[in-house]
């Protein structure tokens, strides 16, 4: 009993110096100047390969034409709880990525990295920003409506970028089985929303094909569905009204990059059919089609394809394809689909060249 007792002091010893020495603490977003974080090269990016965020930064970096030093930082989604380390809460404090750093300052939240690296893009470099003042505000607030923000699942009804975690779910029940419990565990010791690491717990004991058993999660899966097909409503018909190919017509702006990352979410959860393809909201359809020709999205997005997630796409593709209901519960009834079936097996994003 008595070695019992000193093992349990020394982990709570140990769980408190620790704790004490991961510090955190919310961080305002946009350029600090103030702060001083060791770089090598101008631009610096910390970021994800599953992050809607990261993906949004890396996208908007690549249409620049900016290099950058690449930080890869690995959220429990993808193999582990990096984020929440010292090493990490170092250059942010926030534990969240991405972290734009140019010259050693960083830049926090990923709808002002863009803007700020398209202000400080050396000559030359394509204009993602229009010049009017019209434009401007056209283009922001469909930044807007694709950012995420606080609490995204409470205000669905903001942004397609609020309204996609909830579609996000069934993903995560996939994709965890890759993820061991004791690498879990470190959010229940460190993370400061111990939610997440709850919700991942009970995912990962659940598993996808009884996904239907967790009533907050089919009421976040439906609410979200109805949420995100009003904002895609809303931008099918700006690109129609607008005579396209991009949202502010023929300028490819920040806006595009915003809204190229939401479309990827939607592949990565396998329910992009169920807003978009077989004649349903064509002018989303082409305007994706567009999205996924240009450079960017190769460099940006399929350059950075993770294991896990591609395995949680097949994953969840599969489930759905030897469950009717399980399907009906994550897409909707027939009535709300746009009819295309969904493969068994589904082939991984393309390599790499």
């Amino acid at each position: 009993m008595t070695l019992v007792l000193v093992l349990l002091g020394a982990a709570m010893a140990w769980w408190a110096w620790e704790n004490a020495r991961r510090r955190r603490h919310p961080v305002p977003a946009g350029h600090r100047p103030e702060l001083e974080i060791p770089y090598q090269q101008e631009f610096e990016l910390y970021h994800n390969a599953f992050s809607l965020c990261s993906m949004k930064a890396r996208v908007c970096l690549a249409e620049l034409g900016l290099a950058y030093a690449s930080h890869p930082v690995d959220l429990i989604e993808t193999g582990a709880y990096e984020n929440i380390r010292r090493r990490f809460l170092s250059v942010n404090p926030g534990g969240t990525v991405p972290v734009l750093v140019h010259q050693g300052h960083p830049v926090y939240e990923s709808h002002e990295q863009i803007r700020y690296a398209s202000d400080h893009a050396p000559p030359g470099s394509p204009a993602l920003v229009p010049e009017t003042p019209a434009a401007r505000a056209e283009m922001q607030r469909w930044v807007d409506r694709s950012s995420l923000t606080e609490d995204p699942l409470s205000h669905g009804e903001e942004s397609a970028g609020n309204a996609v975690p909830g579609l996000t779910v069934p993903l995560f029940a996939a994709m965890i089985d890759r993820i061991p419990y004791w690498r879990i565990l470190e959010g229940l010791l460190f993370h400061f929303d111990r939610r997440r690491p709850l919700m991942f717990l009970t995912l990962k004991g659940l598993g996808v094909e009884r996904l239907g058993r967790l009533g907050p999660a089919r009421k976040a899966i439906a609410r979200s569905r109805k949420q995100l097909a009003v904002h895609l409503d809303a931008l099918e018909a700006r690109l129609r009204e607008g005579g396209g190919p991009w949202i502010l017509g023929s300028h490819f702006s920040l806006a595009d990059v915003s809204w190229l990352v939401i479309f990827e979410r939607l592949a990565q959860v396998d329910c992009l059919h169920v807003f978009v393809r077989e004649g349903r909201r064509p002018e989303c359809a082409a305007y994706w089609a567009r999205l996924q020709g240009r450079p960017s999205y190769r460099a940006a997005i399929l350059d950075h394809a993770h294991p896990i997630v591609v395995h949680g796409t097949q994953r969840l593709a599969r489930a759905k394809a030897a469950d009717p209901a399980l399907r009906a519960l994550l897409e909707g009834p027939p009535s709300q689909r746009s009819g295309s079936s969904v493969p068994a097996d589904p082939a991984p994003p393309p390599a790499p060249p």
